[in-house]
């Protein structure tokens, strides 16, 4: 199954290109689009005292390109490819990568996309070898039905390889997302992936144009470990270019969230967040921004208790500015420290300059 799909991808765009016709494709193909991205990235890490891994000064440069045909009939396709070069001490698992290459079927009420594609659910992230079925035809409904055997992360800093999804098991999800009430929605969800676990949870937001609250629960049914469950409340609120926000992150006493987080994850606020989901955690954070004339600053402060009595804190300062609207800067600080151990402490440095068009 490992590469059955794009395989399969491949096909039935050779196929549809034979049934529509040159000319259909052909104006297909001169109504895409093209998108891009062109960034400069930088970080500096001064790690604590004890630590095996030596401070470090790391560069990256990417470029990113993505190409989506225009729609014939339902269909279209598209393409993304992503190289990088390292610079300093870093390094890249791979300098290139194709992200993308799908094609997507889409009618009324609902759309099918077969291929390499970005999905971005709550327990499943990056990019993938997927199956991905969209319903939208139930009022006020939204249903992504997915299966992905493989995966792989590319961004500024990380270019990696794409890797089979439990071996060749792959995961199913089914996710919804309820809006019939305003300012509300709820998105229950279900993960399976055979000889691994299945995974559940219900996820509810309420928000009007001042304040917000999100809750969250998910538990797994485990088949190589006990079972493994996390939940996540946070409130937050925003006037004039102020926004505010608390939350509180709980993990099952025994074992954490299990294998939940496996194969992506949207909980953690933190750019690092080592053991926010680790066994037994307890986290408190708050953070505070400010936008005003195109500049962002932020401010995340957290502390997690783990395990037995462990316990870590973040601070996480950040600040982007857009030169243009396709021209952007971003800086960030992060001070990381484990209680008992400045052997894992670390302070780092990045700066993102990016170019999109």
């Amino acid at each position: 199954m490992t590469k059955k799909l794009s395989i399969i991808a491949s096909g039935l765009l050779i196929s549809s290109t034979m049934a529509f016709g040159a000319d259909s494709i052909d104006e297909a193909f001169k109504n895409g689009s093209v998108s891009g991205t062109l960034t400069a990235y930088g970080i500096s890490t001064d790690t604590g005292v004890g630590s095996t891994d030596p401070d470090s000064d790391t560069g990256y440069a990417t470029a990113a390109l993505s190409y989506k045909t225009g729609t014939y009939n339902g269909l279209s396709a598209g393409l993304s490819y992503i190289a990088g070069h390292a610079m300093a001490d870093g390094s890249l698992t791979n300098s290139s990568l194709m992200t993308e290459a799908y094609l997507a079927y889409s009618i009324e009420g609902a759309s099918l996309s077969i291929g390499r594609q970005a999905i971005d659910l709550e327990w499943l992230g990056d990019y993938n070898e997927s199956v991905v079925a969209s319903i939208t035809a139930i009022p006020n409904t939204e249903i992504t039905i997915a299966y992905t055997n493989e995966q792989a992360a590319a961004d500024e800093d990380e270019i990696g390889e794409f890797s089979s999804v439990n071996g060749n098991e792959g995961l199913y999800v089914v996710d919804a997302k309820i809006t019939g009430v305003e300012g509300l929605e709820l998105n229950p969800y279900y993960y399976s992936s055979k000889d691994l676990a299945d995974y559940y949870g219900l996820k509810a937001s309420f928000s009007t144009d001042m304040i917000g609250i999100t809750a969250q629960y998910a538990a797994s049914s485990e088949d190589t470990q006990e079972d493994g469950s996390i939940g996540h409340i946070e409130l937050s609120g925003s006037f004039e270019g102020l926004s505010v926000a608390a939350g509180y992150i709980k993990t099952d006493k025994d074992v954490g969230v299990g294998s939940i987080d496996d194969f992506g994850d949207n909980i953690s606020p933190f750019d690092n967040g080592a053991n926010t989901y680790a066994t037994d955690a307890k986290t408190v954070y708050g953070s505070i921004g400010y936008s005003i004339a195109g500049l962002d600053l932020g401010v995340l402060y957290g502390t997690t208790d783990f395990g037995t009595n462990s316990e870590e804190t973040e601070l996480n300062v950040s600040a982007g500015y857009s030169f243009t609207e396709s021209l952007t800067l971003g800086l960030l600080y992060v001070d990381y420290d484990l209680d008992g151990s400045t052997a894992s402490d670390f302070d780092s440095y990045s700066a993102t300059l990016a170019y999109s068009f």
